[in-house]
């Protein structure tokens, strides 16, 4: 039986949702993350300090008892960000980032940035006040296909906004391309992307394999085998500019699938499984622990953790649904194999 123990892991991208939700789903980031940093695309969406840290209590609210989590909280950008209130919110330990979700880009993405260029006062606060910017990086404009709207937002938007602000900070969140995977390499330090078990594990095809699957889309959408082979490539490959962050997005079962189905992939509880089967088959176990708990922590600038957790080689099968009150949410694997379970023994 092959076994691997490594600092506990943290999720540098997730969404809890709110009420009933969060209560059910906090509980399955937290078994296996010491932190995690957590999308603010609530209804209405988190866009000051306060309603961060409101947040924050109803997360830590719903930690199982005597389990260690922090979340880490971020700031929805709009067009009328106030850049004193965010930057306040940094300074008081309540903001890890901001969140720069293009308008309609993805779930509750209405009141997104609609001009990147109008919040460059807000960016050059954020860079001098060493705050990460987190993209959602797809540019939605109707004439740009669905597949190749990373690719366009690399170079009609990020590119330009590191160049006029080049000591901003940037993670590239949930990157589906080769271009997304050769860019997040570029800049330095400066820039690093986190990658999602999807992305990883699938490609477009399985979006249509006997019919349409919805439990399989999400957004950013999977691409084609070539884009996933690069980002398994990159994933591996121990550079300091990759790092987990699994985008974790309960949906129900009947919204999901429905004649317009939500996007989001539910893996929370078994987030940790899902990048092992990759990274196994990879053979690239060794690299594993950069990846999920030492790279992502390098770039916020928080130390690792000092926990040590054990994953063995031993199958259990995942169940079907996780419930919320009297409906259901679809995980990750949903009634499937997965060859690794953590050992709680240890």
């Amino acid at each position: 039986m092959r076994s691997i123990t490594l600092r506990k892991p943290v999720d540098l991208h997730v969404h809890f949702r709110d009420g009933a939700v969060l209560q059910s789903v906090v509980p399955h980031t937290a078994r296996q993350f010491e932190r995690a940093i957590v999308m603010p695309n609530l209804v209405p969406p988190v866009t000051t300090a306060q309603m961060a840290k409101d947040y924050r209590d109803r997360v830590l609210a719903a930690v199982p008892h005597g389990v260690d989590f922090t979340p880490m909280m971020t700031c929805y950008l709009t067009d009328s960000t106030d850049a004193a209130d965010l930057i306040a919110g940094k300074r008081d330990g309540i903001f890890a980032a901001a969140k720069l979700y293009p308008a309609h880009a993805t779930t509750n993405s209405a009141h997104g940035v609609t001009s990147v260029e109008r919040l460059d006062p807000v960016f050059a606060a954020m860079a001098e006040a060493g705050m990460p910017l987190l993209t959602h990086g797809e540019l939605v404009h109707p004439e740009v296909d669905i597949f190749d709207r990373e690719a366009r937002f690399i170079d009609d938007i990020l590119a330009p906004l590191l160049g006029r602000h080049p000591t901003l900070k940037v993670v590239m969140e949930h990157i589906t391309t080769e271009q997304g995977a050769q860019f997040a390499a570029s800049q330095g330090d400066r820039l690093a992307a986190t990658i999602t078990p999807q992305h990883l594990l699938y490609n477009r095809n399985v979006l249509f394999e006997g019919g349409i699957r919805p439990h399989y889309y999400c957004l950013p959408i999977l691409k084609r085998r070539t884009h996933q082979l690069a980002l398994r490539k990159a994933a591996t490959s121990g550079l300091p500019n990759y790092f987990l962050g699994t985008d974790t997005a309960p949906h129900f079962k009947h919204l999901k699938e429905n004649a317009c189905g939500c996007a989001g992939v539910f893996s929370a509880p078994v987030a940790i499984e899902a990048y092992l089967q990759v990274f196994a088959e990879e053979d690239a176990l060794d690299r594993f622990e950069a990846f999920a708990s030492l790279n992502g922590p390098a770039f916020y600038g928080f130390a690792p953790s000092e926990t040590r957790v054990t994953y063995e080689e031993r199958p259990w099968t995942v169940p079907a649904s996780v419930s919320v009150e009297d409906r259901e949410i679809v995980p990750l694997f949903a009634g499937e194999r997965v060859d690794w379970a953590l050992n709680a023994g240890l």
